[in-house]
């Protein structure tokens, strides 16, 4: 089994033990390829095995014996075919997000680390039913030109080039989303301009050690 499976079960173990998405909310994938390691559905996390995830190609079928994917697989494996740049993808019901996302909500430019998600701001996809190919075909409009987006009375896609990275901006997504619920307890929240977002941006791609 390969090493990415086993990045998966930590991903997820952590993601459920954290808080980040309790329980068995939620789900974990990294792509190996053509193929996709992904979490089963309907298994606690803290009892995963490597032979419990499930190794998917793109079009959903799995080899003969497999545990059944997440319910989710259609985004994932949309998100993947659509996106080449995408390693990994963490899915979660975190707690301030979810109550922005049930609001149809999505993040606006109230801080300049919002663009950590890859643009001015973190959009909503509409709502669909959760598992559906509807569902996925909103989070790729809302995953455009973006790392994460919510998704309205569901949750957080998070992505990045390796599941590590995916990881750590679905904490980050949480983060913010926290910040804009209690900035917005205090009053009107003031929004960072478009030309400031453009210039965050174009920072955040020499930022930190590139070597």
């Amino acid at each position: 089994m390969s090493k990415l499976a086993e990045a998966v079960i930590v991903t997820a173990q952590a993601m459920s033990c954290s808080g980040l998405s309790a329980g068995r909310s939620g789900n974990v994938s990294a792509r190996d390829g053509a193929r996709v390691f992904i979490t089963p559905t309907g298994m606690a996390y803290e009892g995963l095995k490597p032979e419990d995830i499930v190794s998917m190609a793109l079009d959903g079928s799995v080899p003969p014996g497999s545990r059944k994917p997440s319910s989710e697989w259609h985004f994932h494996a949309a998100i993947y075919a659509a996106r080449p740049d995408i390693g990994g993808i963490v899915h979660t019901h975190s707690n301030a997000a979810t109550a922005l996302a049930c609001r149809e909500e999505g993040i606006p430019a109230f801080h300049y680390m919002v663009a950590a998600a890859g643009g001015a701001d973190i959009r909503c996809a509409p709502y669909a039913t959760f598992g559906t190919e509807a569902l996925a075909q909103y989070a790729l409009v809302a995953l455009e030109d973006r790392q994460a987006c919510l998704l309205s009375h569901h949750g957080v896609i998070a992505c990045g080039a390796s599941l590590e990275k995916a990881y750590e901006l679905a904490w980050e997504v949480e983060t913010l989303a926290d910040q804009y619920i209690r900035a917005r307890m205090l009053g009107d929240v003031p929004l960072l301009s478009d030309d400031e977002m453009a210039i965050v941006l174009r920072k955040f791609q020499s930022y930190g050690q590139q070597s």
